[in-house]
């Protein structure tokens, strides 16, 4: 039961996390009208948010390992719930801009925290499986309150989500703050901060790992950051009945993480990482480039999200595996490679977008994943720390 606890809390605090991280894709259309800005415009408020969420996750694994884990993550969700709960009162696009990049500055604590817990807590048998179930809580969020915002929002506008995105950080602030595990009293209390990073760097796997999933990310988050708002623009949905198809992909995105950590635990995980990342970049091309009616490119859009969900849980689970006393710190790494893939992936989408339409998307996607799948089968094949 306290192992159960433990997964819980750490849960609920990284699914609504990742719910003030992903809030912003189905109402993009809503803001740009808003506020009178395009669509591609409002979709850099994507960027801001990676692009501090990138520099918490550095800072944050480091900080993890050295001091006390539960102080970090009560310190993240205060900033997360007064950034988002401030969201629903900005009065133009630039104050929201600064107030997303807050958001994502308190988010990315979050994670590598997590992940620092479990492998404080559980025997490294039931490790794989522990990260699975938190990490899965990151697509849970966009299948369960990603949509009941879109749903809120047609209702009552864009402003209303970020109200109740602010009252699930304050249960998950509260539950933190009573349930969330104490540290160990023998945690070397210092900040090894750039030792910490030279040592994980210095390893094969981490320079491998970095890369290969920058790469794949720009692929992951430029095809959710620009879902919606091409469903909204070429079959002319609305922002309610948004929530069914948000659902329906968030499904697929849940089972590629639940099935990362058994990859994880195989000598053959870079195959499967190229495999499914290749394919996922090919459903990206039919989804933007191919006219397919709306089920059919629903349908295109769960398969690829839900390939392309694979490879970061399964690449943060093998890094639990090489990163020894400085865990959080090689989650962190992980992290930063995913949040670094959302920047470039956003950024390049909404100006790909801007200039040459949604088709332009698709071949970034299919040309980003081919370029990951080859990095991962040639430099990528390793199997336990030793090899090193």
């Amino acid at each position: 039961m306290g192992e159960a606890r433990i997964i819980g809390v750490l849960s609920f605090s990284v699914l609504v996390a990742q719910n003030a991280n992903l809030i912003v894709p189905p109402l993009l259309v809503d803001i740009a009208f808003d506020m009178d800005v395009s669509v591609p415009v409002a979709g850099q408020l994507a960027t801001a948010t990676f692009a501090a969420w990138a520099v918490s996750v550095v800072c944050g694994g480091p900080l993890s390992d050295s001091f006390e884990r539960r102080w970090l993550a009560l310190a993240g969700l205060l900033i997360l719930l007064v950034s988002v709960t401030a969201s629903a009162f900005a009065p133009n696009l630039e104050v929201l801009m600064v107030l997303r990049a807050a958001s994502g500055f308190g988010g990315g604590m979050l994670p590598p925290n997590a992940m620092g817990v479990i492998a404080d807590t559980f025997a490294p048998e039931r490790r794989a499986r522990a990260i699975g179930t938190v990490m899965a809580s990151n697509v849970i969020s966009a299948g369960l309150t990603v949509p009941l915002m879109a749903v809120l929002a047609d209702w009552q506008g864009w402003r209303i989500a970020f109200l109740v995105s602010g009252m699930l950080l304050a249960a998950s602030l509260l539950s933190t703050w009573f349930w969330f595990p104490r540290g160990s009293r023998d945690r070397t209390r210092n900040l090894e901060f750039f030792s910490r990073f030279r040592a994980l760097l210095s390893l094969r796997f981490f320079q491998v790992a970095v890369t290969v999933n920058t790469i794949q990310r720009m692929a992951f988050w430029a095809f959710v950051s620009f879902f919606s708002a091409f469903l909204i623009q070429t079959h002319g949905v609305s922002v309610g009945f948004l929530a069914l198809p948000l659902v329906i992909t968030a499904l697929a995105q849940t089972a590629g993480s639940y099935v990362a950590p058994l990859i994880s635990n195989t000598r053959t995980y870079a195959v499967v990482v190229a495999s499914t990342s290749v394919a996922g970049g090919v459903c990206g091309l039919l989804f933007f480039a191919v006219d397919l009616g709306l089920w059919a490119s629903v349908a295109i859009a769960t398969v690829g999200t839900g390939l392309l969900a694979v490879t970061f849980p399964t690449l943060v689970s093998v890094s639990t595996r090489f990163s020894g006393r400085s865990t959080a710190t090689g989650v962190g790494l992980m992290g930063l490679s995913n949040q670094g893939g959302g920047v470039f992936g956003a950024a390049l989408a909404g100006g790909l977008l801007a200039s040459s339409g949604f088709a332009a998307i698709g071949y970034m996607c299919l040309g980003v994943t081919i370029l990951c799948g080859t990095l991962a089968l040639v430099f990528g094949r390793h199997g336990s720390p030793e090899e090193e």
